[in-house]
């Protein structure tokens, strides 16, 4: 379904019906409803509803740019009105599961009085490693004041194809499971309009703005859980960490073997973090 956010943007959701409770799952940034179907299967026979949507700038949602590869928004909360559109659809008691991306929206949203009962967080965007070239661009963007009008420029030393068909299996940072990797090929391939490759330096300035922002709250009063791989290359582990050690109750594990997409791992390693979002969901206050 094609709904609209406040400002207009169009906005691509979906619900699957299961129980009566609704579990609210927040994608990472490039990423798509169909590759989640699997997942939403998963969760629809543990007994949970399914809403879902794709952010502004990918997917099938409205994208800003004349290139349709560069993910760019100029300020996160652009993304908390994408949010906002899809709640009409929740049911019941609501459950996140947000993974990388999604984890610092649902944050703000859950920081800013979000109903939920629970969040599970798969790799969240907390924060962003800082080696290589990602530095001295960070350094350019913070605060917006280097952008000048380059801000819907592509991040440098990230490609514009999606990243699935640019890199191997080999050495990849999303996932192990090697079925799975051919699976997101496949998709890339079939679907090339659902795609995405580089955000834009205003996005990636927009984003290191949020983090800060968010780091300097305190945490929800809600239970939540994180799992991160041992292998996580994507987000920085150290900035989750740092927030889940300020989160009453929280839970933090590392899995051992992980990449970033726990969602899109080995089964016993999707397994586990279903298995423990699950149990944490079906706690009752």
């Amino acid at each position: 379904m094609m709904l609209r956010a406040k400002d207009g943007t169009r906005i691509r959701a979906r619900r699957w019906e299961g129980g009566a409770d609704t579990v609210l799952l927040l994608q990472g940034r490039t990423e798509y409803i169909e590759k989640y179907e699997r997942i939403a299967a998963d969760l629809v026979a543990r007994g949970f509803s399914i809403v879902t949507l794709d952010w502004r700038g990918q997917g099938g949602s409205e994208r800003a740019l004349t290139d349709p590869m560069i993910g760019h928004v100029r300020r996160f909360e652009e993304y908390q009105a994408d949010l906002r559109a899809v709640l009409p659809l929740l049911t019941g008691r609501v459950f996140v599961i947000a993974h990388s991306m999604g984890g610092l929206i649902a944050l703000r949203w859950l920081m800013e009085g979000g109903a939920a009962d629970a969040a599970a967080f798969s790799a969240p965007m907390f924060g962003l490693p800082m080696g290589g070239l990602m530095r001295p661009v960070a350094s350019l963007v913070a605060g917006g004041s280097g952008l000048l009008n380059r801000a819907a420029s592509p991040v440098p030393g990230i490609g514009l194809a999606p990243y699935v068909l640019e890199a191997g299996f080999a050495g990849n940072t999303l996932t192990s499971d090697p079925e799975v990797f051919d699976r997101l090929q496949a998709e890339a391939r079939a679907m090339p309009d659902r795609m995405l490759g580089a955000p834009s330096l205003g996005w990636l300035g927009a984003a290191l703005a949020e983090m800060r922002a968010l780091s300097l709250r305190p945490s929800p009063a809600i239970p939540a859980l994180a799992m991160v791989g041992s292998h996580e290359r994507v987000v920085d582990p150290g900035a989750i960490r740092a927030r889940m050690a300020r989160w009453t109750g929280a839970v933090l594990t590392t899995i051992e073997g992980g990449e970033h997409e726990l969602m899109m791992e080995r089964p016993p390693i999707r397994r586990t973090f279903l298995d423990a979002a699950e149990i944490l969901f079906r706690r009752r206050p």
